[in-house]
């Protein structure tokens, strides 16, 4: 008769073979091909014999008996019940915190929690074995298949299903039915509750098998026949958790009888694991038996189970304490940027804040451009870092609520609102200093013309004065006759109006001197002094003058005799020589303009002084003629013609010559005018020429800018889309980058060539970097923003549908589309969503979303708050619960154990934050685990 076991309850592909290991249906499969695989290979049946008995007899000599012969000895039914009673009372599952014996140690040499004898855990039992039914005594055929019966009654019991029992065949010594029921007990009580990384029985016991052989040369496990045969696989896993027993590199793959010999021998001597198989059975049989292989398997399997516990504890502990040295790698980086930030900030601001204006242009011109340097090469970088700040410290923030740690709280004066106010700072003294060296710059500019004019007005006034005061003091009428003393007199009236006429050029020195005071010119005493030479020896020559004038009145009373044709001459020849004078000033004056409108008025006015000259020149002919006039009544009459006017000092040939000065200053000045228009066209053409990219780059940044706004309120498809696009426009802003150089090279042109105004833009340089500036941060945040979202997918473990629910939740309860919603909005999007909310619950879901009681949610506390509760992560509790495994199950933990238990930098990580243990009965140095897990977490301090 066959027999088909069935767990309990489950159908096929379930069970403790489900998924990972198959169901119900591998028992059925097995027993099913049960004749066959012995028909096939009675190699496998004699594996099976002694690998089943030794299995069985490890189990029995607990209870002082043993089996030889496993189809005889289970006949009566009365030892199969007695196993079936000690392997209940084992139950393959280790009491919590009960240590084991010493003999057995888990990888890497330290003792462990295994199983001492055989393939279970004699002691660490957590309940004696159950009774069976009582046997009957009898000896008769109907006894034993009684006693059978009650064995199988059992084995069903425990959630195996027997269908077509086969109790007359076990009594009658049928060794395929024998070694078939033994199979499943061995399935039912030794594997099918090994489980690993959500695998289970056969599956679970290989994936255990492959990751501790993983590291080890000519070992690759795959199956439970052929991947064993050279015995290397046995030595592997006993060097993984005892490398004390086994030199595996002593160990050669062309000696499988060997290896199997000192896996069996170690086993047995030192993990109480009997001996189960012969080496040249396996070496010798093409395909060693699965089964006989999975149940010795399965017996280091649960020796070393309590190293198990203990490997995945540590595991737990190191995977906390990496997360919380990433947080506070993060956190000094954070303090050491942000101290970086600052210091450059508290350094640069009194540079910027020095207003000690320069004596001389080049001087200012240099501070200017060292404050282009300044802007184009020292602050972008800055500016970067602290965008970079920015998103470091809001990933920080991500990475801690999503580990549950408390929030990052930087030192006392770096937060990010402090940078940023520093910044503000900063900026509000560089947009003074800019302005006050423009305006420096301005007044040098305008001291520099004064200075010029006042020199050459000076020049030409002391020029006109020279000699004036030694004339005014002779007293050259005294020997005069009549006619020479009108002469004088003429001459003084001829003087006096010269004189008149240069009143207005001192007053014009004075009051350019004056400006130049005003103005703080550094060489302003030079020029009082100059000034003050010029008003004092003015002052004396109007004295000398009216002095002198008094003397010729009254000598003009005795001489009466005038040369009309002279005084005619000295009338006219003295304004004439006036307005020649006049003329050679305008030419040679000096002049500043900004424009090229301000340089053609300057050519038009000259190009009506050029149509006077004409006029002039026959004004001219006319002074002339009135000498020769002279001259020819001198000859008629026979008179000796003067060698000087008397009525004036001028001469025609002075006359002549100022003229010919006049005539060589006109084109001098033409070409003078023709080169400011150049220039100022040149200006002109820089102004158009900036207005014009600025025209074009000012709208493009306040595009993006809104572009990118409208993209961070509207996100849509998968992160890694929104991540993609952003990028692009990351990238597409980075391209752009050129075209702001290119505008800044020509802002500098027009700043070399003094030219600060422009009618054709209103966008300045400043406003173009500011939007430029504010454009990359917000591109930087938006994608930190989406990266942050990443981070909470995958610590959350959301779905793309999830957030894009998320997404379009919030999107339509934004209502002012500025990335936030105000509580009012927050409530409707919660009550759509299917909350029921009171004014307390809703108080305290607002406390957890907006702590900081801003008044707004943002999307990533939104998002925060909607997968908080769900979300499965590490806790305070479970890395109490680990520590408390490595401790063996003591309140505190020594640092011996968490330098025997976790790597170094991790131990040490413990040993250095751990407080000292204060509970009774510890020992020196013992320290506590419970309050430094609790501080993990913001629930104490360490």
């Amino acid at each position: 008769m066959m027999m088909v076991l069935q767990p309990e309850g489950l159908g096929a592909g379930e069970g403790p073979f489900a998924g990972g290991g198959g169901g119900g249906g591998e028992y059925m499969e097995q027993e099913e091909d049960w004749d066959r695989d012995l028909l096939l290979d009675p190699a496998w049946e004699k594996q099976q014999r002694k690998t089943f008995t030794a299995w069985c007899n490890s189990h029995l000599r607990k209870a002082g008996t043993q089996i030889e012969n496993i189809e005889e000895d289970f006949r009566n039914g009365l030892k199969l019940m007695l196993l079936l009673e000690v392997i209940s009372g084992e139950g393959f599952r280790p009491a919590p915190g009960t240590p084991g014996p010493q003999g057995v140690q888990r990888a890497g040499g330290t003792p462990g929690n295994g199983a001492a004898r055989g393939c279970l855990h004699p002691d660490r039992l957590s309940h004696s074995g159950e009774r069976l039914p009582r046997p009957d005594k009898g000896k008769m055929r109907f006894h034993k298949i009684a006693n059978v019966n009650k064995a199988l009654d059992f084995i069903a019991s425990k959630g195996v299903k027997l269908v077509s029992i086969g109790a007359e065949e076990i009594v009658d010594g049928n060794l395929k039915m024998t070694l078939g029921m033994i199979w499943t007990i061995i399935l039912r009580f030794a594997i099918q509750d090994i489980s690993v990384e959500e695998t289970s029985a056969k599956e679970g016991l290989l994936l255990w098998c492959q990751r501790k052989t993983a590291p080890y040369r000519n070992v690759n496990v795959q199956n439970f026949h052929t991947s064993w045969k050279d015995g290397l696989a046995l030595c592997a896993l006993i060097h993984r958790h005892r490398p004390d027993l086994i030199d595996y590199a002593k160990l050669r793959k062309d000696d499988p009888i060997g290896n199997l010999n000192t896996a069996f021998e170690v086993a047995e001597k030192y993990l109480d694991i009997p001996k189960m198989l012969d080496a040249e059975d396996i070496v010798n049989t093409p395909k060693p038996d699965e089964k006989a292989i999975m149940t010795y398997v399965s017996c280091f399997y649960h020796a070393f189970a309590g190293a198990e516990q203990a490997e995945t504890a540590a595991n737990r502990i190191c995977k906390v304490l990496a997360v919380n040295q990433e947080n506070e790698k993060l956190m000094e980086e954070y303090e050491k940027l942000a101290s970086e930030l600052l210091e450059w900030i508290r350094r640069t601001i009194p540079w910027l804040e020095n207003r000690v204006g320069e004596p001389s242009m080049s001087a200012m011109q240099r501070k200017l451009e060292d404050f282009r340097d300044y802007r184009r090469l020292h602050k972008p970088p800055r500016v970067q870092e602290k965008c970079q700040l920015e998103i470091n410290f809001n990933t920080l923030q991500t990475k801690l609520r999503l580990s549950h740690r408390p929030a990052f709280m930087p030192s006392e004066g770096k937060l990010v609102s402090d940078i940023a106010n520093a910044w503000r700072g900063l900026e509000q003294v560089e947009k003074g200093y800019e302005d006050w060296l423009l305006s420096e710059i301005r007044r040098l500019q305008r001291l520099q013309h004064l200075a010029e004019k006042f020199q050459q007005k000076a020049s030409l006034h002391e020029t006109w004065t020279r000699g004036k005061e030694d004339m005014l003091s002779q007293r050259d009428y005294e020997s005069a006759s009549l006619q020479e003393v009108r002469a004088l007199l003429r001459r003084h009236e001829a003087f006096e109006s010269d004189l008149a006429a240069h009143q207005d050029r001192v007053e014009h020195i004075a009051a350019l001197a004056q400006e130049l005071n005003e103005l703080d010119y550094h060489e302003a005493a030079s020029v009082n002094s100059r000034c003050q030479a010029i008003c004092d020896q003015w002052d004396n020559l109007g004295t000398l003058t009216q002095k002198r004038r008094d003397a010729l009145e009254r000598m003009e009373k005795l001489l009466e005799t005038i040369d009309q044709l002279q005084l005619e001459f000295a009338r006219r020849a003295a304004p004439f020589n006036n307005w020649l004078d006049g003329a050679v000033e305008d030419l040679q004056d000096v002049w500043l303009v900004h424009s090229v409108e301000e340089t053609q008025s300057l050519m038009t006015a000259h190009e009506q002084f050029k149509a006077t000259l004409p006029e002039a020149d026959r004004e001219r002919g006319a002074i002339l003629g009135i000498q020769g006039e002279i001259q020819k009544i001198c000859q008629t009459y026979g008179l000796r013609p003067s060698s000087t006017n008397p009525y004036i000092a001028l001469s025609s040939q002075d006359i002549n010559s100022k003229w010919d000065t006049v005539r060589k200053l006109v084109p001098s000045r033409d070409q003078t005018l023709q080169e400011e228009l150049a220039r100022q066209q040149m200006n002109e053409r820089l102004r158009r020429q900036f207005a014009a990219q600025a025209n074009a780059v000012g709208p493009w940044i306040q595009g993006k800018v809104e572009e990118v706004g409208r993209l961070a309120a509207g996100l849509v498809g998968s992160l890694e889309e929104q991540m993609a696009g952003l990028r692009q426009q990351e990238q597409n802003i980075i391209n752009y980058k050129s075209n702001i150089d290119r505008l800044e090279g020509d802002h500098q042109l027009l700043q070399e060539g003094l030219v600060f105004d422009n009618k054709h833009t209103a966008y300045s340089m400043e406003h173009i970097r500011v939007g430029w500036e504010q454009l990359l941060t917000s591109i930087a945040r938006t994608i930190n923003e989406v990266e942050n979202q990443v981070l909470t997918r995958d610590a959350k473990g959301l779905s793309q549908e999830q957030l894009n629910e998320f997404r379009a939740s919030f999107n339509h309860f934004d209502r002012k589309r500025n990335g936030m919603m105000e509580p009012d909005d927050f409530r409707a999007c919660l009550i759509s969503m299917g909350y029921d909310l009171g004014e307390v619950e809703f108080a305290r879901i607002m406390a957890m979303v907006d702590p900081n009681a801003a008044g707004v949610v943002t999307f990533q506390a939104f998002i925060d708050f909607m997968t908080r509760e769900t979300a499965e992560t590490d806790t305070a509790e479970q890395v109490v619960a680990s520590f408390k495994i490595l401790a063996g199950d003591k309140n505190y933990i020594t640092a011996e154990e968490l330098r025997r238990e976790l790597p170094a930098e991790q131990a040490e990580y413990c040993i250095r934050r751990m407080v000292t243990y204060k509970g009774p009965g510890a020992p020196a140095g013992a320290l506590d685990y419970v309050a430094f897990s609790s501080a993990l977490y913001g629930e104490s301090d360490l």
